[in-house]
């Protein structure tokens, strides 16, 4: 049997939304655009303001037993979590998305998204409930990872097919824009109660606030991304099968090598990710006493950066190709991992040089990594093969980085950083070299109801 189109494309949440949409019902690209960008600005600002308080709030908060090192260590173990989620979030909102359709998908999940975050901000500490306290978070983080695997909107393979033929580097680094600008509003709250609360204000309360403000902003990202999936545009994707949920499992089954190469392509640009924003954070404060609200100040100027570099990207891929930049990225970020992370151990000059070479070497890689291969999906999984191609890309490119990387650095020295960024520039230059023979002709089967 053929897949049922969902139901959902008719939803009053989305029939509302049209009502509203740009003058006679048209959106151009450059308002795709900004939708995406609210939309993962949102994601990542979630991301970000749970990332921040692993460092700063949890060791302290939840395991005051062992020593900071350690404790920083169950924190980025808890971090991991929402990785692990993501895949099945993934699984189980293309199931309500197939059935129940996108716009009640949204909504489900942004509001866990958005409810799952800002009840951490509620979370006690251990000395008040023990454990409990630790199992608490725990849930709220898979809360989060399952909301972020269910938030994939096609959104992003949308503003791809609006973009003109010459214009696709620049459209597909759109997106992505998302994670400095969120970086940047994240840290830029942190910094602010760090500067002016007290250590004792700002653990007991002060580090709750930014968890309060990322359920006002999914809200405004909810509406955005709604408007965008109910234009004609969307709805002519979506019959046509370009923008439409196959089964995850079938597509999987049938899309596997194109979904593992896609998981591999970005592998230096994602753990480069947390190599700069999340285990730089960590190591200053543990190892060098530094106040955390100057280094915070440094990845905002980090992130700014890295929006210019993402920028660069897209105006670069339009004249050599995507492929080209991301080989070329993971050749630099392999150079750059022979001799950087050391410069966290020089304190001052050395960090910032760490910090904004490797936000520079980000926006170029991260600015590009996005859907590397879905044009290798067949038109009819393209909507599910992207969104789990993504999902896993994340989960063993970046899900369990700063845990890695401060046992390492804690083990071996900050040498042994550099090794492990490393492994992951050599995947990204294999996947690229093996995705020219292996994933450009994918298995092409009909679509059926398979339970997902």
């Amino acid at each position: 049997m053929t897949a049922p189109i969902a139901a959902s494309n008719s939803t009053p949440l989305e029939r509302d939304a049209r009502a509203v949409t740009a003058r006679e019902h048209r959106i151009a690209p450059g308002e795709i655009a900004i939708g995406v960008i609210v939309g993962r600005t949102s994601e990542f600002f979630d991301f970000f303001v749970y990332a921040i308080a692993s460092v700063l709030v949890f060791p302290s908060l939840l395991f005051p037993f062992v020593d900071a090192v350690t404790g920083t260590l169950y924190s980025f173990g808890l971090f991991s979590l929402a990785f692990l989620a993501r895949p099945l979030g993934s699984a189980l909102f293309m199931w309500i998305d197939r059935n129940h359709g996108r716009g009640v998908k949204l909504t489900i999940a942004l509001f866990l998204l958005g409810g799952s975050t800002m009840a951490m901000a509620f979370v006690p500490s251990y000395a008040q409930v023990g454990a409990a306290a630790i199992w608490m978070l725990a849930a709220l983080r898979v809360g989060q990872g399952m909301a972020l695997g269910g938030a994939w909107d096609g959104l992003p393979s949308l503003l791809s097919l609006n973009a003109p033929e010459n214009r696709r580097g620049w459209y597909a680094m759109i997106p992505q824009l998302g994670a400095p600008l969120g970086l940047i509003v994240a840290a830029g709250l942190f910094a602010f109660f760090l500067s002016t609360l007290s250590t004792d204000d700002f653990l007991s309360w002060g580090w709750r606030y930014p968890f309060f403000v990322a359920f006002a902003i999914n809200v405004v990202a909810l509406f955005a991304r709604l408007r965008m999936i109910a234009t004609p545009e969307f709805q002519h994707l979506f019959e046509s099968r370009e923008l439409q949920p196959a089964p995850f499992w079938e597509t999987v089954r049938v899309e596997w090598r194109t979904i593992a190469l896609g998981s591999f392509a970005p592998l230096a640009s994602f753990a480069l990710f947390h190599l700069v924003t999340v285990f730089p954070l960590s190591w200053v404060t543990l190892k060098t006493g530094e106040a955390a609200e100057r280094f915070l100040v440094i990845e905002i100027v980090g992130a700014v950066v890295c929006v210019i570099a993402m920028l660069t990207s897209g105006f670069i891929a339009d004249r050599v190709g995507r492929r080209a930049v991301l080989g070329i990225s993971a050749v630099l970020i392999a150079t750059y991992s022979g001799f950087a992370p050391q410069l966290l151990g020089a304190s001052g000059f050395g960090e910032t040089v760490y910090m904004i070479a490797g936000f520079v070497l980000l926006g170029l890689s991260f600015g590009q990594s996005s859907g590397a291969v879905n044009s290798s999906f067949s038109s009819e999984r393209r909507y599910t093969g992207a969104a789990t191609t993504a999902n896993l890309a994340w989960l063993i490119g970046a899900g369990f980085a700063p845990l890695v990387a401060l046992t390492l650095a804690s083990q071996f020295g900050l040498w042994s950083v550099g090794i492990y960024l490393l492994s992951g520039s050599a995947c990204t230059l294999i996947a690229l070299a093996v995705n020219r023979d292996w994933a450009g002709a994918p298995e092409k089967m009909p679509v059926t109801t398979t339970a997902n």
